[in-house]
């Protein structure tokens, strides 16, 4: 029998997605012999994870508690007449690292997924058929997951804002096989995509 507290910070970490009872343990044992200040810097983070951190109230991207509105939507830089729609926060940021896209951006939330019981009410798409009206988007770029939830999440979508708004330009970021990978290993979705996007040489 191990020590409760050991058990304990092995059965904590072992409710990390991804984390099996082997590696919680190998984890914990690490924190045990490690210095005391790395659990204590540890546990601060953790606690002031909720406390620090809200969703911006018209983006929906994640922000400091202490800010009212996303950097991403203030920044008068910015041009609010082009929403990328992405399914998570943390996809904003994959994004902004090409330092090509100038637009605004809006978080779904998730997907449409009937399995796990998401449902298009639980996203955030009323939000964004309103803001087309309020800031008067211009273009709608949905950059949802290339899976067959994120598919289904971007033809709804279509479909939403193609009746609601018919001049509103509705693009899907472009699809492919990346480089340095066979055909032999590439999934469906991926070469359905790239046979639809094509280009002539």
């Amino acid at each position: 029998m191990l020590p409760k507290a050991l058990q304990q910070a092995i059965d904590a970490l072992g409710l990390l997605p991804g984390v099996g009872p082997r590696t919680a343990e190998r984890y914990a044992y690490y924190l045990f012999r490690s210095d005391e200040k790395l659990c204590e810097t540890i546990s601060d983070a953790l606690k002031n994870l909720h406390r620090g951190v809200k969703s911006c109230p018209k983006t929906f991207a994640l922000i400091d508690a202490s800010e009212e509105i996303s950097p991403f939507y203030s920044d008068p830089t910015r041009d609010k007449t082009t929403v990328l729609v992405v399914e998570a926060p943390l996809d904003i940021y994959a994004i902004e690292q090409t330092k090509s896209f100038s637009g605004t951006y809006h978080i779904l939330g998730g997907a449409v997924s009937p399995i796990d019981g998401i449902t298009p009410d639980e996203l955030h798409i009323k939000e964004l058929v309103a803001r087309v009206a309020e800031d008067g988007v211009k273009e709608i770029i949905i950059a949802t997951n290339p899976s067959v939830e994120g598919e289904s999440t971007a033809l709804l979508l279509q479909k939403i804002l193609g009746e609601k708004y018919p001049s509103l330009k509705i693009t899907r970021l472009a699809r492919g096989l990346p480089l340095g990978v066979d055909l032999s290993y590439a999934d469906q979705i991926t070469l359905s995509a790239a046979l639809a996007g094509r280009t002539e040489l």
